[in-house]
Parts: C-alpha cells; structure tokens; sequence
C-alpha cells in the first residue's frame, strides 16, 4: 500500500467530503475518560444510577464523543495541520453509550489564507453512530500548512503564481442546521 502525503492548504476545496473509519466505544473508553478527567458524574460511571436517568443506562462523556471525532478524522482526510485553534459551535445531539459504533463525516466549508505559510479550514464535523444518527455536530476551526510559503512561490519576474487559493465567505451548506 503506497503511503500518501498529507494534503496541503493548496490542496484543499470548499465542498470536499470525507467519511472516516469506525470505532466502537467501550465501558473502558468511558470509565479510563472518567479516571483522566475527573468527571466521575454517575450519569457515566454508575449502572444503577444511570438507569432511573433519562437514558436509561451510562452514557460516554460528550467530551469523549469529540476526542472520538479528532482521533477518528485525523486521518479523513490527513492534512499538514499547523494547530487547532478553536471550536465555532458545537452541539451534543444525541447520548452516546457503551457498543455504539462511530464514525466521522467532515466537509470543509470556509478556506481563508492565514499569513504566508498556512491557510484556515473551517471543518464541519458529524459524529455519527450506527444507526445513522447523528450525535455531534459542529465547525472546528485549523490551520493547515501550505506545501510551498506564498513567499517561495515567485516567479521569475517577481509576481506571485496564479495558483492561489481563493479566500470565501463562510456559508453552511443547506443540509446545516446549528
């Protein structure tokens, strides 16, 4: 299997579309949650208590959900990420539990140059169980490196190469309810 590289600010287009692998969650992945982060809430660690609760059984911590959706779109698509620099909304649409099986669909839908050597993606994220539904949703917002500096990309009379991505107006598409 041929290794491919990282895509590029250059590379990417307001429109494209990934969909991730899965994960299924465990009672593990929840109770190790609870131990790293401190939130031991019954509604996630206590069977009995959680039952006389609105879901009926431990649900995984919407935190949890959202680690999921960046482990699980680190790599749909890989891209030369620079930071993450913030989170315009997010919305927790529906519990997650013990055996659900995940998956991530990411559409890019704004791209602004940042400075010569990175550009801004607005990513619009869905964490998606196996039943279809949708149980997070919302815009993360990085920095993805360009593959050659703006600065570097002269040509030999000096100006800069038609080659440029083209700064857009953040529009969600319509199918986008936040």
């Amino acid at each position: 299997m041929k290794e491919t590289l990282p895509l590029g600010f250059e590379d990417l287009q307001l429109g494209d579309r990934w969909v991730s692998g899965e994960r299924v969650v465990q009672d593990e992945d929840i109770q190790q949650f609870a131990d790293l982060t401190g939130d031991q809430d019954p509604l996630h660690t206590d069977p009995v208590f959680a039952a006389n609760g609105p879901f009926g059984k431990p649900i995984a911590h919407g935190l949890l959900g959202i680690s999921f959706l960046a482990g699980l779109s680190s790599k749909a698509p890989s891209v030369q990420t620079s930071a993450f620099v913030g989170i315009r909304s997010w919305s927790f649409t529906k519990p997650v539990y013990a055996g659900d099986r995940v998956h991530v669909v990411t559409e890019i839908i704004d791209l602004k140059p940042h400075g010569r050597r990175h550009g801004e993606v607005h990513w619009y994220r869905q964490l998606i169980n196996q039943d279809g539904q949708k149980v997070q949703e919302g815009i993360l917002v990085t920095l993805v490196s360009r593959r050659v500096p703006l600065s570097l990309q002269r040509n030999r009379i000096g100006e800069m190469s038609q080659s440029q991505p083209v700064s857009t107006e953040s529009t969600l598409p319509e199918s986008v309810h936040l």
